[in-house]
């Protein structure tokens, strides 16, 4: 039996950072991965998407171009294979770096193989059990696929699967109207393929607030995506063209025929091979990890990090965690999960910036509320370059002069949105944030001006 200080299982965001911090500490450390190194982010996540989103981005700059007094000569053309390479090359850096960078660090040694846990400080991997005094899980998720009538008779495609298609569909069909799906459709719509969104709630992206629903779906339809809601997807089926999805709905045709189907409902976490019953570590009922506000979870020297202890779904959540952990152990701090302010993106084009809470949870709050609205029309940049679609927005506490969340839904939104954080961990007031002197022309800038311009909300 190999004997170690930790034993990682899975190389997503945080295991890695884990890996290299505390062995720089001085402890024996094993990581272990089953595929990929780089976990979801580098490989069907973030690193891919957004270098499609790129291409996609380019592509409608060329589309538009004569609105800026450019002149293309030819038709546009989309070369598939080249847009998939170009994605791939980037990954590949990224996943091989870090399979290197591991086996290179020193009190470290990598495993590669299938995990499971056969107590709470000793694990299987292969044919080598390993014994650790503690453990950490960094196990990552799937794409949810759900168990509708016919699904084992269509092809049908993921996020994951998505990453390797070379071509063009002709008539790509989402199942499911949140963050992954309308990045998705935006981005074929834009190489060229005809796009639906079918969605079973009665909007958008249902987590936010009625009018960035209604924002964003204006600004997809703008471009000739088709959007369904209140559309139940019941049963899949063949068709002469594809797939055939009937919907149970209000409005619009029962039945919707397309090329590729690709399935965007949501995520389930990688832990029902782990043994976890084993080692005494509980799972809720969607099978998230339970773990308390340190990252610990039932069985105490066994910890969870990233999107399979469902407190984050993202990659600096699931970052931040390998920070908590890590300080809490090395450093004798007592960071806890629930410090962090939610802050997170959809990147469409224009993206959605978020952080902190949501209008609809202000409401629900008791709070007396102040707010500021702002549509991106009146930010100078946003006009000079042409895309000046969406808003701002922000929530501030009456009483203690706060800010409590925003939202901008523009150009640069991602960005500028992040420009209000430090302020709300810092418990500053509003004014320290309106009276600053920003950037011109910047999106920023026009914060303080909404600062400026706050109403109680009624």
């Amino acid at each position: 039996m190999n004997t170690y200080d930790a034993i990682i299982i899975g190389t997503g965001q945080a295991g890695p950072s884990l890996a290299g911090r505390l062995a720089n500490a001085g402890m024996r450390v094993a990581i272990i991965e089953r595929g990929k190194f780089g976990g979801t982010c580098v490989n069907n996540g973030c690193t891919p998407t957004k270098t499609l989103i790129a291409s996609a981005y380019v592509a409608r700059s060329v589309q538009r171009a004569a609105e800026y007094g450019v002149i293309v000569s030819e038709p546009m053309k989309m070369d598939m294979p080249r847009v998939k390479a170009r994605k791939d090359a980037l990954v590949e850096r990224s996943s091989q770096g870090e399979e290197q960078w591991l086996r290179s660090l020193a009190n470290n040694t990598v495993y590669k193989g299938s995990a499971r846990l056969l107590d709470s400080h000793t694990v299987r991997v292969g044919s080598d059990t390993l014994s650790g005094e503690r453990i950490f899980l960094d196990v990552g998720g799937r794409p949810r696929v759900p168990r509708l009538p016919g699904i084992d008779t269509v092809p049908y495609l993921t996020n994951e699967s998505m990453m390797d298609i070379d071509f063009l569909p002709e008539h790509l069909l989402i199942v499911g109207g949140s963050y992954v799906g309308l990045e998705f459709g935006q981005m074929y719509r834009r190489f060229g393929s005809r796009v639906t969104v079918v969605e079973m709630g009665p909007r958008l992206i249902d987590r936010e607030d009625e009018d960035i629903s209604a924002g964003v779906q204006e600004i997809l339809a703008s471009e000739n995506i088709a959007i369904r809601v209140d559309a139940k997807c019941i049963a899949l089926e063949p068709d002469p063209a594809g797939v055939k999805v009937r919907l149970d709905c209000k409005d619009g045709a029962p039945t919707v025929a397309a090329s590729h189907l690709l399935l965007a409902v949501g995520r389930v976490p990688n832990t029902d091979d782990l043994g976890l019953t084993a080692a005494g570590v509980e799972v809720d009922e969607r099978g998230y990890i339970k773990v308390n506000e340190r990252l610990q979870t039932t069985a105490p020297n066994v910890y969870a990090l990233g999107d399979c202890n469902g407190r984050g779904a993202f990659t600096h959540t699931a970052y931040n965690d390998y920070e908590i952990v890590a300080d809490n152990l090395l450093n004798g701090a007592d960071r806890k999960v629930s410090d962090r302010i939610p802050i997170y993106a959809l990147f469409t084009d224009p993206p959605l910036g978020r952080v902190g809470i949501s209008e609809a949870e202000a409401r629900r709050s008791g709070r007396r509320i102040l707010i500021g609205r702002m549509p991106m029309s009146r930010v100078a940049r946003a006009r000079e370059k042409g895309e000046a679609r969406g808003f701002m927005k922000v929530l501030v506490d009456a009483d203690t002069r706060e800010i409590l969340g925003a939202a901008i839904l523009g150009t640069g939104g991602d960005e500028a949105v992040q420009t209000l954080v430090d302020a709300m961990y810092g418990h500053l007031p509003y004014t320290v944030v309106q009276h600053g002197v920003r950037i011109h022309p910047t999106v920023s800038e026009l914060i303080p001006t909404m600062l400026g311009e706050l109403k109680p909300l009624v």
